[in-house]
């Protein structure tokens, strides 16, 4: 049975979504049959693996609000092993839409527990907030990623969304994990970046993953030309590092268990 597992972070522009796309192609590449969910209104990660939102007429919103299943709303992606089942428009009316749902919570889960044996990872690109949509990926989460950005307000940040996963372990889904923080846009020049990577590492030594992601332009123009990194540059130092971050993430998830 798959493991779903959600990326997430209140804290907008932190690195969620590439990260999400980027481990999502690298463990397609590792033999792993993947399913990407785009739960995030803005749509990034369906654009990122080359989709329009605007001409898609089939989406998460349908499988959330319509109530269909999530076989029939998948798309196939570059990559063999990679399925999406995008965003589109229709998702921004979702978070609304959900509140009169009966165990609206567990809309998702209920979903994705229905083709999670069609899956080895099923990964959630969470919106950047703590709203319906997140939760529903929380509730149905065996664990989190949380990308982080080493600057001043990440810890202030990364507190709250501890306590938010607290929250949802007592009420929602007391299976989930932290699978791990990663460290995302570091720039080892920067005398912040560092103290704030000390910092975060002195808190959190325990599920800080070692790869770092460092900044790197051809990381950031991959999501343009509507590609994972591996396929746009793969010897670029981005691209690097999100296979050794994928490695990192299997290791400790496969061989211990989780």
């Amino acid at each position: 049975m798959g493991k779903i597992v959600s990326f997430s972070n209140q804290k907008g522009g932190v690195g969620k979504t590439t990260t999400c796309v980027n481990m999502a192609a690298y463990l397609a590449l590792s033999n792993r049959k993947v399913l990407l969910v785009d739960l995030d209104p803005q749509g990034n990660a369906t654009t990122g693996l080359g989709f329009q939102k605007s001409k898609l007429k089939k989406s998460v919103y349908n499988v959330l609000i319509e109530e269909e299943n999530v076989a029939d709303n998948v798309l196939d992606t570059e990559l063999e092993n990679l399925k999406l089942l995008p965003a589109n428009i229709d998702l921004a009316g979702a978070e609304v839409e959900l509140v009169y749902k009966k165990g609206r919570e567990k809309v998702l889960k209920n979903a994705l527990d229905k083709v999670k044996n069609s899956y080895d990872y099923i990964l959630i690109d969470c919106p950047p907030s703590l709203g319906l949509l997140t939760i529903n990926a929380l509730a149905g989460a065996d664990g989190v990623i949380i990308p982080i950005q080493s600057e001043y307000y990440a810890l202030e940040g990364l507190s709250q969304l501890m306590n938010s996963i607290s929250l949802v372990r007592s009420h929602l889904n007391r299976e989930i994990q932290v699978y791990g923080i990663v460290l995302t846009m570091y720039d080892g020049r920067s005398k912040a970046s560092k103290d704030i990577s000390a910092e975060i590492r002195k808190y959190f030594s325990k599920v800080l993953y070692e790869v770092v992601i460092p900044r790197n332009i051809r990381l950031s123009e991959a999501p343009s030309h509507g590609k994972p990194v591996v396929l746009h540059d793969p010897k670029c130092m981005g691209a690097k590092a999100y296979g050794a971050l994928t490695e990192e993430f299997l290791k400790k998830t496969e061989e211990k268990g989780e």
